[in-house]
């Protein structure tokens, strides 16, 4: 890894050189936009709107545009002369808990290295805030830019979370948080059954980029010259409007794809946990038609007809296991599919 700043930690009167590296690297897959017919890479120039002759990157500056259509140029000297106290420096603020900083503000992360001679400062900063529970809240000059951050441990190292500034964070005004949405007791408990069938232990190594191996894929196909094969459909999810059908839906399907192990003990967990449920959901459906039924309204009978379609929502989702399963085993579909082709054409 290459340094991409230098400076040093402010702490009081102690003062800690560091070198700052980025933590972090997209492994998306790159492109370059290119003529259809023979790849030749399509290049841009830098051409001036005034009269469109090319400009070089020395003649570049900034501008800033006014609300009249004016623009106000900005040079590198311009930069350079702003009073920024913390150009060279991480100000520590304040020390504050991890927990009262909402994710939203973290914005990209970078790792500290203590310069040669500043390793037991470093150290004895490390010790001390990662005994203490909390964070440091600092300030950082970035590429020009004046950013608060925070300063936590990870892996014996001080990992510096860039974050947004308050007036940076939009404010989330959408017409569905004025309404008044009644979300049912049972549909409650269901949905609670759902989020224990998946609960688990955060291990994001379990996880992988299927689109990305995809196109990797696609592009190795591209190079040998072989057919490229289209991936099987998906099944089709749940319809939104019954909601409690959806529901029971989706445990199913978790449970079928849930690994052996602890994930089978979470599952076992969530088993046990949903004839509660839907006890719970019986008894509410009860409970409204009764009180239905005393206020002399229509659909006292409603949950009598319920019934069947709860006991119906099982038998349907016991067959997506089977059909899940022929769909994962790779390579054996497209022969069971040409066998059933077969066979229908010999019995015509």
């Amino acid at each position: 890894m290459r340094s991409i700043w230098k400076g040093a930690i402010s702490f009081g009167l102690v003062s800690i050189p560091v070198k700052l590296y980025s933590a972090t690297e997209e492994r998306d897959v790159a492109f370059h936009q290119v003529r259809r017919s023979d790849g030749s890479r399509i290049r841009y120039k830098r051409v001036a709107a005034a009269d469109g002759e090319e400009v070089p990157y020395s003649e570049i500056a900034k501008g800033y545009e006014l609300t009249d259509g004016e623009t106000v140029v900005l040079t590198d000297e311009d930069f350079a002369n702003l009073p920024l106290s913390t150009s060279r420096a991480i100000e520590v603020l304040e020390f504050v808990p991890l927990e009262q900083v909402d994710p939203i503000y973290f914005a990209k992360s970078y790792y500290l290295e203590p310069d040669k001679m500043a390793a037991k400062p470093y150290v004895l900063l490390r010790d001390a805030l990662e005994s203490s529970g909390r964070v440091a809240l600092v300030k950082i000059a970035l590429r020009q830019r004046e950013q608060l951050a925070t300063l936590r441990v990870r892996d014996g190292i001080f990992v510096l979370e860039t974050m947004l500034w308050p007036d940076e964070v939009r404010v989330p005004d959408f017409p569905f948080l004025e309404e008044e949405i009644q979300v049912r007791a049972p549909e409650l408990a269901m949905a609670g059954s759902l989020i224990d069938t998946l609960a688990g232990d955060f291990d994001p190594t379990k996880f992988g980029d299927g689109y990305r191996a995809a196109l990797l894929e696609v592009i190795d196909a591209k190079i040998a010259g072989r057919e490229i094969m289209a991936p099987p459909a998906e099944e089709k999810a749940a319809p939104a409007g019954d909601l409690m059908a959806a529901l029971r839906a989706s445990i199913e399907a978790a449970r079928a794809g849930r690994p052996s192990g602890g994930a089978a003990s979470t599952a076992q967990a969530g088993a046990e946990a949903e004839p509660s449920a839907e006890a719970g959901a019986e008894t509410a459906e009860a409970r409204e038609s009764a009180t239905a039924g005393a206020k002399g309204r229509p659909g006292a009978k409603k949950p009598a007809a319920k019934k069947p379609a709860a006991k119906s929502a099982p038998a349907k989702t016991a067959s997506k296991p089977a059909s899940t399963g022929q769909k994962t085993a790779p390579g054996k579909s497209a022969p069971a599919k040409t066998a059933a082709k077969t066979s229908t054409r010999r019995s015509a």
